[in-house]
């Protein structure tokens, strides 16, 4: 992706977030500069890679295939491991409409994606097999705001605005926004995305970037190239 085409996003981001009265924090705002100049009083930013994540999978297709996510909070797998501490994340994401998510699943990570507005949030849905693969005929039990809904392999779950879905650890998930952009919500178990995505297609995670224009605002995976 082209750093101009990024920048665009970010600004289209923020005021379609602000449109459902949901503020980012501060530090969503700093430059590259006052990032660098935050590297230490700040480096929880940094070390748990909050901020801005805007994502084609490396196909160089956003409109069709792709994510714009913002990791607001996360803690620790160290803190996971021993039971006690900050257990838990928060992401804000907008799903264009039928852009979309790749199949993917993750090993440790439980979630609840949440409807927050627009359209309708779909997910394609398969169960695991006992090699963490897709099952193609196990049925699929997840719970909607605490009702169990029960779906075929590879079924369509659909989400209005207000409702969300719980997905534990190794249930495959696809989704796209239909009819319109959909802001998403997840709150989770802590995130770690650069080991814990296994996707179905071998794709990547993070966008491969043309430094064309100055970024506004870092991405977290600029962080290591951008601030050592």
């Amino acid at each position: 992706m082209k750093r101009s085409a990024i920048n665009d996003i970010i600004r289209e981001a923020d005021a379609f977030i602000r449109s459902f009265g949901y503020i980012m924090p501060p530090f969503a705002y700093w430059s590259p500069e006052e990032m660098k100049a935050r590297q230490v009083d700040s480096s929880a930013v940094f070390t748990s890679r909050l901020g801005w994540d805007i994502t084609d999978y490396g196909q160089e297709k956003f409109k069709e295939l792709g994510l714009f996510l913002f990791t607001v909070r996360n803690g620790r797998y160290e803190d996971m491991k021993k039971g006690m501490g900050m257990l838990y994340a928060e992401k804000i994401m907008i799903s264009r409409k039928d852009q979309l998510s790749p199949m993917h699943r993750h090993n440790i990570k439980a979630e609840d994606i949440i409807n927050r507005g627009g359209g309708k949030l779909v997910l394609e849905l398969f169960m695991h097999d006992r090699d963490g693969g897709i099952d193609p005929k196990a049925e699929v039990s997840v719970p909607v705001d605490g009702t169990i809904h029960r779906l075929p392999a590879g079924g369509l779950l659909k989400l209005d605005p207000g409702q969300s879905v719980t997905l534990l650890p190794g249930v495959w998930h696809a989704f796209w926004a239909e009819g319109k952009d959909v802001l998403i919500g997840e709150v989770s178990t802590v995130n770690d995305d650069l080991t814990d995505n296994v996707f179905r297609e071998p794709i990547g995670r993070f966008s491969n970037i043309d430094e064309d224009v100055a970024p506004v605002h870092l991405l977290v995976s600029d962080y290591e190239k951008w601030l050592g």
